[in-house]
Parts: C-alpha cells; sequence; structure tokens
C-alpha cells in the first residue's frame, strides 16, 4: 500500500492551507500536566506540519496562534505563551532563511509585549526576501477584530475623501483586511475534534474546505496533515455554480 504521501495528487495542492490548532491544554490535562506543557508539546507540531507543507510545495500555511479572546486567559499562562513565542521565533528563523520560508504574522500586535513585537519585526525582516513557503502567525488575531478595523480605516477613508462609498466592492473590503496581500485559504483544518470556526478567518473562509479531525493538535503530525489534502482532493470546489459550469 501507497504511503498516504504517496496518495496526494502534486497538480491540485491546496495553495493555502490554515490551521486552528486546538487541544493544547486538553492534551496537556490527559497527561497530568499543567497548560503550559502542552503548549511546548504544540511547538513541535507547527515545526513538523511546517516541514511538510515546504516538502510538498504548499505556498500559504495560516496557523491560529494566540486569539484576542486568549488575552483574557490567566496571566501565567499568557505570559508562558508570550514567552514560548519568542524563544520560538528566535531560535526558529536561521532555520526559516535557510529553508527559504517567508515568516509573516497578522492581527493586533502592538497589543504583545516590546520583546515579542521586537522579536516579530525581526524575523518577518530576515525573511522578507524568501521565494519558499510564506508562514503567518495569527497572533492576537480575530476576525471581529479584523473587520472592526477595516471599517473604521474605511470610514476615516470615507469621511476624509479618499474613499468613494458608491465605489465599494468585496475586493474593497479584501484590501483593508490585515491579509489583503494573501490569498484566501484552500483547506482550513481544526484540530481536538471541536466543530467550530472560534473567530478565524470569518472573510477569508467564505469558499475554503473545511476539515476537522478529533486529534489533538500536540500529536498531529505529517500523516495527519496528508490525510486532510488527500480529503480535500476528493471535493468538488464549485464557487456557487453548478458541477456542469466547473466542468
Amino acid at each position: 500500500m501507497s504511503s498516504l504521501k504517496e496518495q496526494i495528487d502534486k497538480d491540485r495542492l491546496p495553495g493555502h492551507i490554515a490551521i486552528i490548532m486546538d487541544g493544547n491544554g486538553r492534551w496537556a490535562k490527559k497527561h497530568g500536566k499543567e497548560r503550559l506543557y502542552g503548549h511546548y508539546n504544540g511547538v513541535e507540531s507547527v515545526r513538523k506540519i511546517t516541514e511538510a507543507a515546504t516538502a510538498l510545495g504548499i505556498r500559504y500555511l495560516t496557523l491560529y496562534t494566540f486569539s484576542t479572546e486568549n488575552w483574557d486567559r490567566p496571566q501565567d499562562e499568557v505570559d508562558g505563551l508570550m514567552e514560548l513565542l519568542v524563544e520560538n521565533i528566535e531560535k526558529e528563523t536561521p532555520t526559516f532563511h535557510k529553508n527559504n520560508i517567508r515568516f509573516l504574522a497578522i492581527g493586533d500586535t502592538a497589543r504583545m509585549p516590546d520583546n515579542a513585537q521586537k522579536g516579530l519585526k525581526a524575523c518577518i525582516e530576515e525573511t522578507s526576501g524568501n521565494t519558499g513557503l510564506s508562514l503567518i502567525l495569527a497572533l492576537s488575531y480575530s476576525s471581529r477584530w479584523e473587520l472592526t478595523a477595516a471599517m473604521r480605516h474605511m470610514a476615516a477613508d470615507v469621511k476624509d475623501g479618499r474613499l468613494d462609498p458608491a465605489s465599494i466592492t468585496e475586493n474593497t473590503v479584501s484590501s483593508y483586511l490585515t491579509t489583503k496581500a494573501i490569498p484566501d485559504p484552500d483547506l482550513l483544518i481544526r484540530t481536538s475534534g471541536e466543530i467550530r470556526i472560534s473567530n478565524f478567518l470569518l472573510w477569508q473562509i467564505a469558499y475554503s474546505e473545511l476539515y476537522f479531525t478529533d486529534t489533538l493538535w500536540p500529536d498531529f503530525r505529517e500523516d495527519d496533515l496528508y490525510r486532510a489534502i488527500i480529503d480535500y482532493q476528493s471535493r468538488e470546489r464549485r464557487f456557487g455554480k453548478t458541477s456542469e459550469q466547473i466542468l
């Protein structure tokens, strides 16, 4: 029997995969540990999935890393997550550069600690010329925050005469989002068995294929990614049209 990777049609890969990395806390609890233990082990899944996506030739990989709502978690968990982020961004930057990975971040990153902002900026600048996989971390992000901010900016531009309300299209709205330079996801994966979107890329996933798995994020590995892609390739993407129209 061929491996899962060999079953993937390389000519029909999703150009952009987005992942809601869920289940770190439950994984830690299952192992009798504190929640941060799950987050630390989830980093290895990030590394493995980034490597697998790069090897396949995926162009964009967006990981829901920290939501605006996560700021309301216990302070020790938030502090630990920020430390983990800073530590791993600094550690992985040379690897990103070596593997031609471009690093990006979306979200209200101004809310993050100064050292986290500096680390993000340094990694983004150092990898800006890379042309392989674009790895995007959604940090201090939520769709409602993003859309609210976009509407404020649009309203200000209308008020100042830079934008004609009659000219606003879907493309106009997209151009005010944090993802304006990033194509919409083709495939959205959520781990841990939860079947909801959790305020993630609500505008951008209008026609994304959704894939849910019971696997907790720290256990999510290459074969899990391959299964999601194989399932994606089994679907017919119609974008509101009929089957006959897309033939």
